[in-house]
């Protein structure tokens, strides 16, 4: 049945052309912007995880320039160790001329003098945008539990979106020849008859620098002395009689773990007729040996690595005897402390790298999930664009049917 109220084929033409019309105009989007989800509209669920993968790969860029700087920071600072090291070991040069009677010992001490003044230059000048991991300024503990910065590694987002943040802990190292500040916990010369002991009262610094603390970590002055309470970095020297023994406090030491330390320094000297316990808030040094013994804790805090420097001097035997007993603990020093850069300038080094592929595994992942496929994309455009053409052909006819009617009434 024909109608001239109803054009059933130029209604199914016209919607045709439609979704022709429509194809092509997001065919032409894709092309023009090289997407197929450019916008929310286009597909919500794609475009909105394409955004937070887009914002994770700007994160990382930035955090590839934090690393960056921090690899240079280091860089400085293990730099500098090494210098120190080999400045040191032109120092023991001149200790080991010394030990010759006939050795010209004044002009031997002067030119120590200028390599430890030296060195005290490298030390002060090994800065990089005014941090500086040498001379024992850093104030502030990292990551690792000591005195150091931290650097942002990554951000790690888990299944639920959380994100998590990581950094790399940068330890700081002291090459300076400062004596750093110390008191007695027991005065040296104290004495501990066969059976007694002598017992000092331990206790722990808060980071402001006041007293309270239950165990130990670092003050925000590194200087800050508060009665005889220990922070993080201390370093304990236990004497009896003629021998000594150390312990440096950790991070984290409660009094009981200082008194272990002690204990454990004393039996690896072989001093067996002497025991450290804890009583209390007590450390007692018990004598359980047949004479009395002069006992003595003193408590050095900040001290330089390489403060025997500042007092070295070979111009006697006896100096100079004392000058090479010294100097190996400070080149060790020295070593250790490039050792610890080198370790953790590598691993700044590793994780750029992973920083900087990772990024650019991101934005394949997004590319895949929105990018147009332009060859796609170019065959479909010459199809639509031929599809067009048809039809408007067909709605072109469709619209002449009705014209058909007036045949009827000639």
């Amino acid at each position: 049945m024909s109608s001239i109220l109803t054009n059933t084929s130029a209604m199914v033409a016209l919607q045709t052309l439609k979704g022709i019309n429509s194809g092509l105009e997001t065919t032409q989007n894709e092309i023009a912007t090289g997407k197929t989800v450019a916008t929310a509209k286009d597909n919500a669920s794609i475009w909105a995880i394409s955004k937070v993968m887009e914002a994770d790969v700007s994160g990382l860029s930035t955090i590839s320039d934090n690393l960056s700087l921090a690899e240079s920071a280091v860089a400085v600072a293990s730099t500098a160790s090494e210098s120190v090291q080999d400045l040191l070991a032109g120092i023991k040069d001149k200790i080991i001329a010394a030990q010759s009677d006939i050795a010209g010992r004044d002009e031997l001490q002067t030119d120590i003098t200028r390599l430890r003044e030296q060195i005290a230059t490298v030390v002060e000048g090994a800065q990089y945008n005014g941090v500086n991991f040498v001379n024992g300024s850093t104030e502030t503990t990292n990551v690792n539990g000591a005195r150091g910065l931290d650097f942002l590694s990554s951000l790690d987002r888990n299944s639920s979106g959380q994100v998590n943040v990581n950094e790399i802990g940068v330890d700081a190292q002291n090459l300076t020849t400062n004596e750093g500040v110390g008191f007695a916990a027991i005065a040296s010369g104290t004495v501990a008859a066969a059976g007694s002991t002598a017992t000092f009262t331990v206790g722990f610094m808060n980071e402001d620098g006041t007293a309270g603390a239950t165990e130990a970590g670092f003050t925000s002055d590194p200087n800050a002395v508060t009665g005889t309470n220990l922070a993080a970095g201390d370093v304990l020297r236990l004497t009896i009689d003629d021998n000594e023994v150390t312990y440096t406090v950790a991070a984290g030491d409660t009094a009981a773990e200082v008194t272990a330390g002690l204990n454990d320094a004393l039996s690896g000297t072989g001093l067996t007729d002497y025991n450290v316990a804890l009583t209390g808030a007590d450390i007692e040094i018990a004598n359980n040996g047949i004479a009395a013994a002069d006992i003595g804790v003193d408590v050095e805090r900040n001290r330089g690595s390489l403060a025997d420097l500042s007092d070295m001097d070979v111009t006697t035997q006896e100096g100079a005897e004392q000058a090479l007993a010294d100097i190996e603990g400070m080149i060790q020093a020295s070593i250790d402390a490039a050792t610890s850069f080198g370790s953790t300038q590598n691993r700044i080094e590793i994780q750029n790298n992973f920083i900087s592929k990772l990024s650019d595994s991101l934005k394949a992942g997004i590319g895949a999930m929105v990018d147009a496929d332009m060859e796609e994309a170019s065959a479909r455009l010459q199809a639509l664009q031929v599809q067009q053409q048809l039809g408007v052909q067909s709605l072109s006819i469709a619209n002449q049917a009705p014209q058909t009617i007036l045949s009827l009434f000639r």
